[in-house]
């Protein structure tokens, strides 16, 4: 790899390489994530048929190559080929030309927040981390005297007539509601590795909609768009299934449990992502959790992982959080894209192998 190459995947801005004609020479990891698009898809392709500018891309690029000067221009309007949108202010500048050697461009995609920013598609990890400093005090701290208020509440309701016990069940009730927080908190402090082994993903889906349908979606109907081929993921199973069954609530509860779920996965071999050494990481296994429901608010579509940020009145802040931590420790990706009547959960997982014994004799 060159050091144009190396620096190239780390540009933490999602960039694009154009020819003369506009067609797409090369794409960084930013802009993958950014896109949801892998670069297979988009080499030798042209702008406004994959990325849907609400400008003239060819007239941008014919500005630039007429005046051999960058281009920046505020506020386009992109509308991907999955229906979802992208705010972006949007560079073009003409790259050095080498002798002989035809015109090139890079054009810069400015994200201009929303859901789909990178600092929240790659940033994941150090908004999950905020909680776990409280998370062993809390725990201890709170669930041993709620136990304690628990047991109290049980035992005076046993000397009351049944008229009375309305409050003292209301006790019991709202303490088991807080251990269940406190629970949720505790995984945060959680810094063990996952526990890893083969497993069919599909397997894992499966198993978080049957236990969904039993609680909290029993009023969604589900469609399930499984790509049969894919191959076994190397995770913890009980963790991912988590995530599945975390993002599957947030959906049943953003739609008032009513109305569909998609359940989507297939193989995208061109996904990667750039890592701080300069090395890239191959994502492939696409997993998907779409919702036809009202969409992320605007007042929280740039913090949706983060701790204690929640959309319902009554929301912990916490499940999406964990979902992000989970990801995050598997060195996969979770992005979000959310419009009024679809919102898109993708997690990218990389197809691992186990470690494989030592040859070395002792």
């Amino acid at each position: 790899m060159t050091r144009d190459d190396r620096i190239w995947s780390v540009l933490p801005v999602p960039g694009l390489e154009v020819d003369d004609k506009g067609l797409v020479l090369r794409v960084n990891g930013a802009a993958e994530s950014f896109l949801n698009l892998s670069e297979r898809r988009l080499i030798g392709r042209h702008p406004n048929v994959t990325l849907g500018f609400s400008l003239d891309f060819d007239e941008l690029l014919n500005r630039v190559r007429q005046s051999k000067n960058a281009l920046y221009v505020d506020g386009v309007d992109m509308r991907l080929s999955d229906g979802t949108t992208r705010d972006v202010n949007l560079h073009i500048a003409p790259l050095p030309e080498e002798p002989e050697a035809p015109a090139e461009y890079i054009v810069i995609l400015q994200p201009r927040g929303g859901s789909e920013a990178l600092g929240q598609v790659q940033g994941t990890k150090a908004a999950a981390r905020q909680a776990i400093g409280m998370a062993e005090m809390l725990a201890h701290e709170i669930k041993n005297p709620l136990a304690g208020i628990s047991g109290a509440a049980q035992l005076l309701s046993m000397s009351l007539p049944p008229e009375d016990q309305e409050m003292t069940d209301l006790i019991v009730a709202e303490t088991r509601r807080v251990v269940a927080l406190l629970d949720q908190v505790e995984r945060f402090g959680d810094l063990r590795p996952p526990e890893r082994q083969p497993t069919n993903i599909h397997d894992l889906l499966d198993r978080a909609w049957a236990t969904a349908q039993l609680g909290y979606a029993t009023g969604m109907d589900v469609t399930k768009l499984y790509d049969p081929s894919l191959p076994e993921v190397f995770v913890d199973a009980d963790q991912i299934q988590q995530v599945f069954l975390n993002l599957i609530k947030n959906a049943s509860e953003a739609s008032g449990n009513t109305g569909n779920i998609t359940l989507r996965t297939f193989y995208d071999s061109g996904l990667r992502v750039p890592l701080p050494n300069g090395d890239q990481a191959h994502l492939p296994i696409q997993v998907e959790v779409i919702d036809d429901g009202p969409g992320l608010p605007p007042d929280i579509s740039d913090s949706v992982f983060d701790p204690f940020v929640s959309g319902r009145e009554n929301g912990t802040g916490l499940g999406l959080a964990l979902v992000s931590k989970i990801i995050t420790d598997h060195g996969a990706l979770i992005s979000v894209n959310s419009v009024p009547g679809r919102t898109v959960f993708r997690i990218s997982l990389p197809v691992m192998k186990p470690p494989q014994p030592s040859s070395r004799k002792p």
